[in-house]
């Protein structure tokens, strides 16, 4: 049984190519205090229920973490 405090590694790579772009471009940077620099390293891992993608920052190379919000189109 998996701890409910471990990371699940998932495949960045197994998402569509514009997604992914997407997930790369749209981007907040902590340390630059700045939108959409961009990341490198992207690394996709589900936490505690909720899924993210870490990288690097493009520009300084800070840790950038985005959490994966699923859209629910189909529930209009």
């Amino acid at each position: 049984m998996a701890d409910e405090q471990e990371r699940i590694a998932r495949d960045f790579y197994a998402r569509d190519p514009e997604e992914q772009g997407a997930f790369l471009q749209n981007t907040w940077c902590n340390t630059c205090q700045q939108v959409d620099l961009g990341m490198t390293d992207p690394v996709e891992y589900e936490f505690m229920d909720r899924i993210f993608v870490e990288g690097k920052c493009a520009v300084c190379g800070e840790p950038s973490i985005t959490e994966v919000v699923e859209d629910d189109e189909d529930e209009a």
